[in-house]
Parts: structure tokens; sequence; C-alpha cells
């Protein structure tokens, strides 16, 4: 029982310190995150799979609220329980909490000093490099499961839907599932035609 115990704390004490880092360096919000959770996650820690982010990111995006705490509150209850769960989001939440305090105290206080203003435009940059990143990755894996005619159609498709209809990621997402879920498998197809 206490080798039980101290092996969740120490379960604890890792997601901690692995979403804190997240919340520290996550500039840019939620989506920002993603990239630093993934190299938390899935490179340093081993906890998931690539494909098992993957559909952790996909569903987290169908669920209404922000993704910065709903990944996190999933992949601290999967790796340490309840007490995983809580660990990983107070982690990532108590950074953007203090710094959010501390620094719009500063900007309300010197906000018409040129470098103030220039420190929100400088970290643009940075993370969109971090997206496209994150989308390469997500491009290369899809290609390789779907190949790169129906990868590329589907991003067209999906771009469409949600930058020019204007339809919420998640309906899209979701119904991506629902067809996953209901499209027959090869294998249902071959024991029809025996």
């Amino acid at each position: 029982m206490k080798m039980q115990v101290t092996k969740t704390r120490a379960v604890s004490w890792q997601l901690f310190w692995a979403f804190f880092r997240v919340g520290i360096f996550g500039f840019g919000g939620g989506p920002a995150m993603i990239p630093l959770v993934r190299a938390e996650v899935v490179t340093r820690h081993h906890w998931l799979t690539d494909e098992e982010f993957a559909d952790v990111l996909a569903i987290g995006n169908t669920l209404p609220g922000p993704i910065a705490t709903k990944m996190p509150g999933y992949i601290g209850y999967r790796v340490g329980g309840i007490t995983g769960c809580i660990a990983a989001v107070v982690a990532v939440i108590l950074p953007m909490i203090v710094a959010m305090i501390v620094m719009l105290g500063i900007f309300s206080r010197y906000q018409d000093v040129a470098w103030i203003r220039g420190m929100g435009q400088a970290v643009v940059p940075v993370v969109m490099i971090m997206m496209a990143q994150l989308t390469w990755d997500f491009f290369d894996k899809s290609q390789a499961a779907l190949g790169w005619l129906a990868s590329i159609i589907m991003a067209a498709a999906a771009g469409g839907l949600i930058y020019w209809l204007g339809i919420h990621p998640g309906w899209v997402i979701g119904a991506i599932l629902l067809a996953a879920l209901l499209r027959p498998s090869g294998t249902k197809k071959a024991e029809g035609s025996a």
C-alpha cells in the first residue's frame, strides 16, 4: 500500500512538472500549447503514442471549453488517476493565472512604452512556427495512414468548411469521427463476400 502511494505521488509530481513547463512556456493560448503538450507527453515521458495524442486532441476539440485544460485533465487522469488529473490541471493553469495578473498589471502601468507593445508582437512569429510544425507532423501522419491524395482532399474540405463556411471545427471533427465509426471495415466486407 505504501509503495502504491509513493508511486502515485511520483507520477503526480511528474505530471505537475510536465504541465507546469507547458503552462510557463505556452505563450499564445491553448492552441499554442498543443506542441508543448505533445513534446512532454509523447516525446519526453512517453505517456501517449502519437496516435493516442492525435485522438485526445481530436476529441478535445469537439468538446466545449478551452483545450489548454481539457488535454491536461484527460492525460493527467489517464496517467495518474484523479490526483494526476488535479496535478496536471493545476500545473497548467497556475502559471497562466500568475502571469496574467503580473503582466496585465505591468501592461496597464507601462502600456505606452514601446518595448512593452513589442513583446506581444514578437511572440506571434514563434507561435506561428510552433503551429506550423504541429500541422506538418499531423499531415505527415495523415498521409502515412491515408495517402497523399486523401489527406490533401480532407484538409482542403475541412479548411473550406471551417474558414469559408464558418462551421465550428468541433462539428467537422465530430463528423469525421462519426464517419470513421460508421464506415464498414475491410474485414467485414471480406467475411461477407466469403
